[in-house]
């Protein structure tokens, strides 16, 4: 199972999963998701993750692993909301959880989040081991979701792995929110539009190409139980970088221009992943400039 495999790092998966055999099925409320993201080979049900009708779904299909990426991912909602937040992503992952401890689930790998959860640190780039300060409702619910893991590991025997992720990019990303600096830079720039960045654009973000991260899932999978893994590029690049690289790949002579702080906005965000590339064999393969030159091609070409 696949929650948000209508999504961006979900269909990802999903496609790759499906081309290693496995049987897929997607829960996905299509609220950020695209049908036409979907894979033709997979199971697809329309369905909020905190209705109830998911018991209905496992007692049918009795999924053995569940990939959880269904969530609410905008930080600055999260903030203006934070009921609204814990209800999809704290209550909605509980909703799965008790299906996975009801219907007798081998394993959950949970899409949590290394920057919102560590929040602001000068220890750069972050291990595991750093405490944990989240600074805003999405990263506090997914640090609860990863206390639950436990509890459901310790007492009632589900495996799960738990991967913090740096900033994903890559196609199939959706550039009509928050989250995603990179698909909303270049979707203004294709539409002719002037991208704004917020402040001086000197904060830092560990940008990790989607593929990369299918392949940690992939891994997670088939080698890991019962741990926390980063997984990110370790290498720092600011606003003001990343919007020259897009901008490159665009041929514009649109310039950027630079709006208002945001308030909750973390300064700095870059992760360690030497624990996943020693225990898995997980390292980055796509460098940033490959990285945006196919996120760019597929923009242009949607």
């Amino acid at each position: 199972m696949v929650t948000g495999g209508a999504g961006f790092i979900g269909s990802n998966l999903t496609d790759a999963l499906i081309a290693k055999n496995h049987e897929v099925l997607v829960i996905d409320n299509l609220a950020t998701g695209f049908k036409e993201n979907l894979n033709p080979q997979a199971k697809f049900f329309n369905l909020d993750i905190t209705d109830q009708k998911l018991a209905d779904i496992f007692a049918i299909e009795k999924p053995e692993v569940v990939f959880h990426f269904a969530a609410q991912i905008d930080v600055r909602k999260s903030a203006e909301n934070p009921v609204w937040d814990a209800n999809q992503n704290i209550l909605g992952s509980l909703n799965l959880l008790e299906n996975c401890k009801n219907f007798g689930v081998k394993k959950f790998i949970f899409a949590s989040t290394g920057g919102a959860i560590y929040g602001d640190t000068t220890d750069i780039p972050t291990k595991e081991n750093h405490a944990e300060q989240p600074l805003s409702p999405y990263g506090i619910a997914k640090l609860a979701i990863e206390k639950y893991l436990y509890y459901y590991q310790e007492i009632f025997g589900l495996a799960y792995v738990i991967l913090r992720y740096a900033n994903v990019y890559g196609p199939r990303q959706n550039a009509k929110g928050e989250a995603g600096v990179v698909a909303i830079f270049c979707d203004k720039l294709l539409a002719g539009q002037v991208p704004v960045i917020n402040g001086d654009g000197k904060q830092t973000r560990d940008y990790t190409y989607v593929s990369d991260v299918v392949w940690a899932n992939l891994l997670a999978l088939d080698k890991a139980s019962n741990v926390i893994y980063n997984v990110g590029t370790g290498i720092e690049t600011d606003v003001n970088q990343l919007a020259d690289l897009i901008k490159g790949n665009f041929k514009t002579d649109l310039e950027f221009t630079h709006g208002e702080a945001k308030a909750v906005e973390q300064q700095r965000s870059c992760l360690d992943s030497g624990k996943i590339k020693k225990e898995l064999g997980w390292q980055p393969e796509v460098k940033l400039e490959e990285g945006i030159k196919k996120t760019a091609d597929w923009f242009k070409g949607k």
